[in-house]
């Protein structure tokens, strides 16, 4: 009987172990301060190519160049099914390695994810915002217009003029257009892709005439001449090769822009010590010379870097503002 004890015993001790070890473990954690000993997983919920995806495997390619992970490797997973929702969904009930976790979330994918579904931002860790996007609209192949005012006349005229692009951020923006146009959006028609890569690739193969997209995922499309940008989606003109996209504005028009955040989170099961600790080396990526001149000066973006409280405070407010200008309980 005592040795049938005993082993039930062991079995209850070696079961909370494994566990402990699963949801980041008390060998990870020492003296207050989360150390990684194993591969990290990353979540992102748009295609390969996008916008997220390189702002996900730039800071990934930091963090393995500047040795800021104790030289374990980061595993990217792309997951668009159910438009990101399943990928999103996965990370936020996720329980076991829940340290190891991190997960690509921007605004855009939180505009769709509490418009559909029953997750908010209180259900995951949210660990940083490193940089704010903006957009701007780019002829593809094939277009029949070179400038937007041409378009324009031409929806204006009852043509039909059809533009891509991704979920979220992107729809936004093109409901502040029509909206701010006052045209139908059966003129000027929206097709939603699951990334800006593949919006982009639509736009290359003349499936869409036009597309909106941020400088990052279309900066090699501009040098190659396959993509032209003719609209900025932002109070003043960009440089360099955009520096040719006039504002809506110049054009007669009130601005339209949507900034973009981009930030990181993970599973709301990640310990303190571990969203510290992720925290504080997000803030060592965005203050490297890489990122500063890889990423956010070559694709034209704003340094917003934010901590984990920070972080937080400010995607709940941001959630509860969009939730109640579109009347979302």
């Amino acid at each position: 009987m005592k040795k049938k004890l005993m082993a039930t015993v062991l079995a209850g001790v070696m079961a909370v172990s494994m566990l402990a070890t699963g949801c980041g473990g008390s060998k990870d954690i020492k003296d207050g301060k989360f150390t990684p000993s194993k591969s990290i997983q990353w979540m992102c919920t748009s295609s390969a190519g996008g916008g997220s995806d390189i702002f996900t495997r730039k800071i990934g390619d930091i963090m393995t160049a500047e040795n800021l992970v104790n030289g374990q490797t980061i595993v990217v997973t792309n997951k668009t099914d159910g438009a990101g929702e399943v990928g999103r969904n996965e990370v936020a009930t996720m329980k076991n390695n829940a340290d190891y976790q991190l997960l690509t979330f921007n605004s855009g994918d939180l505009m769709p994810m509490v418009q559909n579904t029953k997750n908010r931002a209180a259900n995951f860790r949210i660990l940083a915002i490193m940089a704010v996007d903006k957009q701007l609209l780019f002829k593809g192949q094939g277009a029949k217009y070179d400038k937007f005012e041409d378009v324009i006349a031409a929806v204006q005229n009852g043509e039909k003029v059809v533009i891509g692009g991704s979920k979220g951020d992107d729809i936004a923006t093109y409901q502040a257009l029509v909206a701010e146009l006052g045209v139908s959006e059966d003129n000027l028609t929206y097709i939603t892709y699951d990334s800006t890569g593949d919006a982009i690739t639509a736009a290359l193969g003349g499936h869409v005439e036009y597309v909106i997209s941020k400088p990052a995922a279309a900066s090699e499309y501009v040098e190659a001449g396959s993509l032209v940008p003719i609209l900025a989606f932002s109070t003043e003109r960009y440089t360099g090769n955009l520096a040719d996209a006039p504002t809506l504005s110049e054009l007669g028009y009130n601005d339209v822009e949507i900034p973009v955040w981009r930030g990181v989170a993970a599973p709301a099961a990640m310990s303190d010590e571990a969203a510290a600790y992720w925290s504080e080396t997000l803030k060592t990526v965005s203050e490297s010379d890489a990122w500063k001149t890889e990423y956010i000066e070559a694709n034209k973006l704003i340094p917003n870097y934010m901590d984990t409280a920070t972080a937080t405070e400010y995607v709940t407010q941001y959630e509860a503002d969009f939730m109640a200008e579109n009347g979302i309980q």
